[in-house]
């Protein structure tokens, strides 16, 4: 069986948590605390596991080991092919990676827990600092998004036609984690719509933060 190795916060583990669960696959659920006595994901047993020491990871059937969330996903397409993540044209892929990589690429980068703690222990900035430099990079890349989602015919019930795929896995963990540092959404509608279909889903219902293992 497939084994994840996730945080129940961590929104690159969400996004694989929504696609596996998408698709059906059932995986082992293995649990890295990336807080508590230092940070799990430091350890030696699972920089062994992952060197980059971040979260995803998952271990396939035959015990290879895949980090980055983009690469998993695409990973699990290849491999099972149904129900789809990407759609079939190139076209359509192309804009579906751009809506996944902007949150993935664009926005996520400068708001992960390890910018947040280097800002904090390093820089020694205030924590109500933190939360603006954290809106900040929310809102322009969502300003961005929104543009991208509203103004494009090919966005339907979800980001890309009526099926939730790639980038609606993407975007449902951000908008966790800005309502997390009470961004103000008022200004995104699309981005709210899509976010009301995709949680009304068992499968985005069942790899939520709130229901996972380790949450607490």
């Amino acid at each position: 069986m497939l084994q994840l190795y996730s945080y129940f916060r961590s929104s690159a583990s969400y996004r694989v948590r929504i696609a596996l669960e998408l698709k059906g696959l059932p995986y082992t659920y293995v649990p890295v605390h990336l807080l508590k006595d230092g940070g799990a994901q430091h350890s030696p047993d699972y920089q062994a596991l992952n060197p980059t020491e971040l979260v995803p990871t998952l271990v396939d059937d035959d015990g290879h080991a895949l980090g980055q969330s983009l690469a998993i996903m695409e990973y699990l397409d290849e491999t099972q092919p149904e129900p789809a993540l990407l759609p079939p044209d190139a076209l359509g892929r192309a804009r579906v990676r751009a809506l996944a990589q902007t949150v993935a690429c664009e926005i996520h980068p400068l708001n992960n827990l390890r910018v947040l703690q280097y800002l904090e222990r390093d820089l020694k900035v205030t924590e109500a600092a933190k939360a603006d430099w954290y809106r900040h990079w929310i809102t322009l890349g969502f300003t961005a998004l929104e543009r991208m989602l509203a103004n494009n015919l090919a966005t339907g019930r979800f980001c890309h036609g009526d099926t939730a795929g790639l980038a609606d896995c993407c975007l449902i963990p951000q908008i966790a984690n800005s309502r997390r540092f009470a961004t103000p959404l008022d200004a995104f509608p699309t981005i709210r719509r899509i976010e009301e279909a995709c949680l009304a889903l068992p499968a985005f219902q069942r790899a939520a933060p709130q229901v996972q293992p380790d949450a607490g």
